[in-house]
């Protein structure tokens, strides 16, 4: 079934894209976690619906499994009626990803590709089928029992969304890096500078909210928080953040949707974004470079990738440079965060890169049997 709900690819964020190269068959298989796109937020969802959306308007094929929600120009294959992190009646959310992956295996004849968004669970099965299996991983890669499992199925050729992403696992089957990309037309460019900081995402202890609100009261400058609290990051929340949130300065803001976020980011000074880990990629910094807003960030994970110190981003390290960092922040040129963006990180530059490394998996080393297809493509800043 095609689930159109009245929905042209323009309005999914998507504007005319010409088509690239020969026409693909190709299962997008996303976490089932949030809706494609998410409702609120949700990260690697958002890219698989900008991603399966410019496939669409190139001219492919395109199967997307996915929660039943999702809004789409693909053929969506509901294997969930709802997102299950909404859904308050889910109690197991794997047993729904075991299904949907063996749904896809199973059907892996229709297609010439099938990529996958659901981190290792696919990797099992896809030798199985001589269809071949495309992996990008969107998460953090330093947990110790991931090496094993990524050494051992090691025939699936695996993307990366930053070349910082990798460096736990160095050795593994990496074919290429992808930097994700969103429509420009989702985030208008505001060219005024506002007067307030944005902290935007994820309460979460590696995201600091609780330093991006210390930074903004030693600057006196005026922090907004739009993001939401997981189950799991409660107790964080409640003993760490919550206390903090009595300041004057600061306006807690909670979950938002994607028009308020596109709001909130053009009319910032900057955003905070004041991370304590390694950080796979950090698609808001992207979305607030579309808008022209600057950021102010910890050199931590892809930030030093994504963001140029002094012409997109003031990088620090401490919260005191934090702080002189937001009084610079009326220092950087907004338009110049415009052009970066469009430069690098549009959904046509992520498309184009990965209708390439599709190109190399369906005719590269083992195309059609179930051998290593192990390939290399140049990195994402080749």
């Amino acid at each position: 079934m095609r689930r159109r709900l009245g929905i042209a690819v323009a309005s999914l964020g998507v504007a005319t894209i010409r088509p690239i190269g020969p026409r693909f068959r190709i299962a997008q298989v996303a976490p089932l976690y949030e809706s494609v796109p998410p409702r609120l937020y949700g990260g690697t969802e958002r890219v698989v619906s900008h991603l399966t959306e410019a496939l669409v308007a190139a001219g492919h094929d395109v199967t997307l499994f996915a929660s039943g929600d999702s809004r789409t120009t693909a053929r969506l294959e509901a294997v969930c009626p709802t997102a299950l992190r909404l859904d308050t009646r889910c109690r197991d959310p794997l047993a729904h990803h075991i299904r949907m992956l063996a749904r896809v295996y199973d059907r892996a004849g229709e297609f010439d590709l099938i990529h996958c968004h659901t981190d290792y669970l696919g990797l099992p099965l896809a030798h199985l089928v001589a269809t071949p299996t495309l992996v990008t991983l969107h998460g953090r890669l330093d947990i110790p029992e991931l090496g094993p499992i990524y050494r051992e199925l090691d025939a699936v050729p695996l993307v990366s969304i930053s070349d910082a992403q990798r460096a736990p696992l160095r050795d593994a089957n990496w074919i290429a890096t992808v930097h994700h990309g969103v429509p420009a037309e989702l985030y208008p460019f505001v060219p005024r500078r506002g007067a307030s900081l944005l902290f935007l995402g994820r309460i979460s202890p590696e995201k600091r909210p609780d330093v991006a609100i210390r930074v903004a009261c030693r600057a006196g400058v005026p922090l907004r928080i739009a993001a939401k609290v997981d189950p799991v990051d409660q107790v964080y929340f409640d003993t760490v953040v919550r206390p903090l949130l009595a300041d004057p300065l600061i306006d807690y803001v909670g979950e938002v949707d994607d028009a308020t976020k596109a709001r909130l980011l053009g009319e910032s000074l900057a955003l905070l974004f004041p991370i304590d880990w390694p950080e796979p990629f950090g698609l808001v910094m992207i979305e607030a470079m579309a808008c022209g807003t600057p950021v102010i960030s910890r050199r931590c994970g892809a930030v030093l990738e994504v963001l140029h110190d002094g012409v997109t981003a003031w990088l620090a390290d401490t919260e005191d440079e934090l702080a002189r960092a937001v009084e610079r922040a009326g220092e950087l040129d907004r338009a110049a965060c415009r052009a970066e963006f469009e430069r690098r990180f549009t959904v046509e530059a992520m498309l184009r890169r990965y209708l390439d490394v599709y190109r190399a998996v369906v005719s590269g080393p083992g195309a059609g049997d179930r051998g290593d297809r192990r390939l290399c493509l140049p990195s994402a800043s080749a």
